[in-house]
């Protein structure tokens, strides 16, 4: 699948999660047939649902506690954004395990999937970027800044499509090859936070 293929899907999901804009609305159920796009689908949700919770926490008349219980809601969320990102490299890597390395194939430090997350984000600031642009209450100012950001983050898309299109032609190819690394998070396990276990 082509990175502009990917970015419809990203575009998809989030076109989707605003017919409701609301953090519980549950997700569509998508791409069943396809293990790649349906991933790919709920990574974006993932990130989209997060980006609402961020903006949830930062306003000054929640509660504590509520916020609280929204900065676990974000901590949970950012798990299970690792671990879908780790799903899609291992169904990549899966792809190539076939492939035979060239003598000087040369290891890329970013995975296939880690730039799956950046463009991701990506169409999200891209999307809310156009939002501000629709704005009743915002001054020319406001409006040209808006614009001037607009403009360097469609350029980072089509940056960051072609390097994709580029990592996997060379994964595919042999000039390059992929180490699949946990993320090894340690701040929601029991065993590591010493929050948790200084209080068994």
């Amino acid at each position: 699948m082509l990175a502009k293929e990917i970015n419809a899907i990203f575009r998809e999901s989030i076109l989707d999660y605003h017919t409701t804009d609301d953090v519980d609305a549950e997700m569509p159920k998508k791409y069943q047939d396809s293990p790649f796009g349906k991933l790919l689908y709920l990574k974006n949700w993932i990130d989209t649902v997060q980006w609402h919770l961020e903006d949830i926490i930062r306003d000054p008349k929640n509660e504590p506690s509520f916020l609280v219980a929204i900065k676990r809601r974000i901590d949970a969320s950012n798990q299970h954004r690792t671990d879908t990102v780790e799903q899609i490299d291992e169904l990549l890597s899966e792809n190539f395990k076939n492939v035979n390395s060239e003598p000087n194939a040369k290891m890329n430090s970013e995975t296939p999937a880690w730039l799956l997350d950046r463009m991701s984000i990506l169409q999200l600031k891209i999307y809310h970027f156009k939002e501000q642009l629709e704005r009743n209450d915002a001054d020319e100012t406001h409006i040209n800044s808006v614009k001037y950001k607009l403009m360097i983050l469609e350029i980072q898309e089509k940056d960051l499509e072609k390097c994709y299109d580029e990592l996997i032609e060379d994964l595919g190819a042999g000039l390059k090859y992929m180490k699949l690394y946990k993320q090894m998070k340690m701040y929601n396990d029991p065993n590591l936070n010493p929050v948790f276990y200084s209080k068994k």
